[in-house]
């Protein structure tokens, strides 16, 4: 683990603990350094709160918390005004992931969010666009094949909405949560809004959280997540309930190592001793960033085939992959090959540099695995 590395974990240790860091100790950072790597995981606010209790301003720093609260005052602005329109419409919804997330955080604007994600009615998908661009959103990704679709207003706000927790790739959680609305809480008076008890949240965001990082990684940020949330609860978890669930869910062992790594590098007091094991997942962590890594997405599957059997997976996907990346093809079958073709075609012209990357992390991890 490097300098900065080390001096991201100690500041976000710090702010969300309340402590006020060593003024010295920052002061002797490489804010450069510390803000490329605090953007790379989303969490450049937190940093900020924690370097400003020690008396030290960074304008970087300062520019990005700015931004955070902005975003998450005018993302709550805008789901309070379309969840109005859900409810007078009769359309049943739930909050997801960080949207929850950011309220239990021990300062307004420490979370940082890049969109609202929302669980919505299936049945009600047509009515549910036609409320977001009454809204003035655009539909940027709608694909039926989907769980979710993606909706966009300029300059910054996005919102994900989405039909189910997990896709049909990933059979286990799909399953599991199939009847998803049979483990919903009716928000108090409202008549369509909706919740996770604490202990389905708590597995919910931690069978995501293993979706990515069993794939192409995440970020610090899930673990502060984990730490953040957990403490918040209390001894209120029922943690016999959670272990239940996230056995049959076959996620077990990740969320109970998650859990300890979190604690280990985010509670009160000096970084201790990790073992191998333990710095090995730190390490994926800290150089997974928060949306993963194309590296990490390649070296997974390169684990489960060989060199050719990626490339040809990579070029000819199965049809609901492929409806998922080229729209029209899932008008039928017919359609595959020109799918085939068009996303080859707009791959090599708009795709390069990530064709060179893919082509460098094949040789890379083809020699190791």
């Amino acid at each position: 683990m490097n300098e900065t590395q080390k001096s991201l974990i100690y500041l976000l240790r710090c702010a969300v603990n309340g402590i006020t860091p060593d003024k010295a100790r920052v002061q002797a950072m490489d804010m450069e350094k510390l803000y490329k790597l605090a953007k790379k995981h989303s969490v450049q606010s937190a940093v900020c709160i924690a370097i400003e209790r020690a008396g030290v301003e960074d304008s970087q720093f300062n520019q990005a918390y700015n931004k955070s609260v902005r975003k998450n005052i005018y993302l709550d602005i805008e789901l309070k005004s379309i969840a109005a329109d859900f409810e007078r419409q009769g359309i049943w919804y739930m909050p997801l992931k960080g949207s929850v997330l950011k309220e239990i955080y021990p300062e307004v604007g420490m979370r940082q969010m890049a969109d609202n994600d929302i669980l919505v009615d299936k049945e009600k998908r047509s009515q549910v666009r036609e409320i977001m661009e009454a809204h003035g959103y655009t539909a940027v990704y709608i694909v039926s094949e989907s769980n979710h679709d993606v909706y966009e207003k300029p300059p910054v706000l996005s919102f994900e909405m989405h039909t189910a927790l997990f896709s049909a790739v990933h059979s286990t959680f799909s399953r599991y949560y199939s009847d998803v609305k049979r483990r919903l809480i009716k928000d108090g008076d409202s008549g369509f809004a909706f919740h996770f008890s604490d202990e389905d949240f708590y597995v919910y965001m931690t069978a995501h959280e293993w979706k990515h990082y069993k794939s192409i990684g995440t970020g610090i940020r899930s673990l502060m997540d984990c730490y953040v949330y957990v403490v918040n609860k209390g001894d209120t978890l029922d943690w016999e309930y959670i272990t239940k669930q996230t056995e049959q869910l076959g996620i077990s062992d990740f969320e109970q190592k998650r859990r300890k790594l979190s604690f280990s590098i985010f509670s009160d007091g000096e970084l201790p001793e990790l073992s191998d094991d333990e710095m090995d997942m730190l390490m994926f962590y800290l150089t997974s960033g928060a949306y993963g890594t194309l590296e990490n997405g390649v070296k997974t599957k390169l684990q489960k085939q060989n060199k050719f059997s990626f490339w040809l997976h990579s070029i000819f996907l199965s049809r609901r992959e492929m409806a998922l990346a080229v729209p029209f093809t899932a008008k039928s079958p017919l359609l595959y090959p020109i799918g085939v073709i068009w996303r080859c075609f707009r791959t090599l012209i708009f795709g390069r540099y990530k064709i060179r990357r893919t082509i460098g992390a094949v040789k890379k991890y083809d020699k190791k695995i």
